[in-house]
């Protein structure tokens, strides 16, 4: 059995997302994709950049379609995966 590693414990480098919270990490990558205009994603292919599970992505995401804000969250389609369509409120 192995044990699970705790970088911070001995002494490896913080990633920069390791203080902001997922919907802060979520949201800040959103803000950033969005600068040009909408965007159109399923949580699977952004997954990796935001080091969260598409599970993870999808629960956040109806919290931030439900909350009024700085982004346009909304359910576009459902094909295998729901995709979301986001833009500047």
């Amino acid at each position: 059995m192995s044990a699970t590693r705790n970088p911070s414990a001995d002494g490896a480098t913080a990633s920069p997302t390791d203080d902001l919270s997922k919907e802060e990490r979520l949201t800040r990558y959103l803000r950033e994709k969005i600068d040009e205009g909408e965007m159109y994603f399923k949580s699977k292919f952004i997954a990796d950049d935001v080091e969260l599970s598409p599970k993870e992505i999808g629960a956040l995401m109806v919290k931030l379609s439900d909350s009024a804000g700085e982004l346009s969250v909304e359910k576009w389609s459902y094909t295998s995966a729901t995709t979301w369509r986001v833009e500047t409120a």
